[in-house]
């Protein structure tokens, strides 16, 4: 379903995560239009399997007519969960995750994830979730607004900002997309405002979706999924999602802390395939701007006596 969504480096991460075990068991982490999952289904065999999750109900139905496919709707922070339900305790051959916001999110105005249309501020990826954007700008204290601001978007004055999201809310809630610009608009460059827009959205979405800590545990739980020389592949978009996905490939967890046994042997239990990511071509760039910001990191599954 190209509409909803554009799958990113998509050939270089099939690849990197199927190679030649084409009868093996995969998972696709974030369904969305279904891009990546059918490029998998597409080479594997007959005995081939893939699970799927996305936990957003709009991407369910772009699941293709295939037996060997099961779609789940639900968090890819409770993979390994799955795993274990759909009866592979011994282990899958691969894991993939394409992090970033599909398009169909971004280009549906009522979902509220986008600058470009005047919408209710809501953002979440499952409508069923209760938090929503609206209840972050209303609710926050302004010490909690910084914090969200700065970590999550790295806005240049956060504190600014967050003060002034702070008074306009006094006036009258924030209930939508074009209020909230209104209230920040002091600090928007005039020629430059859909950069820090972008920065404030993405801070606002990582908040409600509580994107950080579900990466987190997927990826304790993607490691606990593979067998030995199973393989994760994950595309990330900016600076945070990099960072924790190479920080648990190096050291095993998403600080970056290095920690050896006695016999100087770290606990990591992934091993990286490519030590620099791999970033999309010019021309998908160019077919697809979305793309512009991907890395690609693929690591295996280490033996546990390794």
């Amino acid at each position: 379903m190209s509409e909803y969504h554009i799958p990113v480096l998509l050939d270089e991460s099939v690849t990197a995560l199927v190679g030649d075990a084409v009868s093996g068991i995969y998972a696709d982490a974030t369904f969305g239009g279904g891009g990546h999952s059918r490029e998998i289904l597409s080479r594997l065999t007959n005995a081939g399997r893939l699970i799927a999750f996305d936990r957003d109900r709009d991407a369910l139905a772009n699941k293709p007519d295939d037996s060997r496919l099961v779609l789940i709707h639900n968090n890819f922070r409770f993979i390994h969960n799955y795993v274990l339900e759909q009866g592979y305790g011994d282990g899958i051959d691969g894991i993939l995750a394409d992090l970033g916001v599909s398009s169909h999110q971004f280009d549906t105005a009522d979902r509220g994830f986008s600058f470009r249309f005047d919408a209710a501020l809501d953002m979440r990826m499952n409508r069923s979730a209760r938090m929503t954007a609206a209840d972050i700008v209303n609710g926050y204290s302004e010490e909690e607004l910084e914090r969200v601001l700065r970590i999550y978007g790295e806005v240049e004055g956060s504190r600014k900002m967050a003060r002034l999201i702070c008074q306009a809310r006094t006036s009258a809630t924030i209930e939508t997309t074009g209020q909230l610009d209104k209230a920040i608009e002091c600090m928007l460059p005039k020629f430059a405002e859909h950069k820090v827009l972008a920065k404030v959205y993405q801070a606002l979405r990582i908040e409600v979706n509580q994107e950080m800590k579900s990466l987190e545990k997927f990826l304790a739980g993607a490691a606990r999924s593979l067998k030995p020389g199973g393989r994760l592949a994950v595309i990330t978009y900016h600076s945070l999602e990099d960072r924790m996905v190479k920080n648990f490939i190096r050291c095993g967890n998403v600080d970056g802390r290095v920690e050896k046994d006695l016999y100087g042997r770290t606990d990591a239990p992934l091993e990286a395939v490519n030590r620099k990511p791999i970033l999309p071509r010019e021309d998908e760039i160019a077919g697809n701007t979305r793309a512009r910001s991907a890395k690609l990191r693929v690591a295996i599954r280490r033996s546990p006596d390794e």
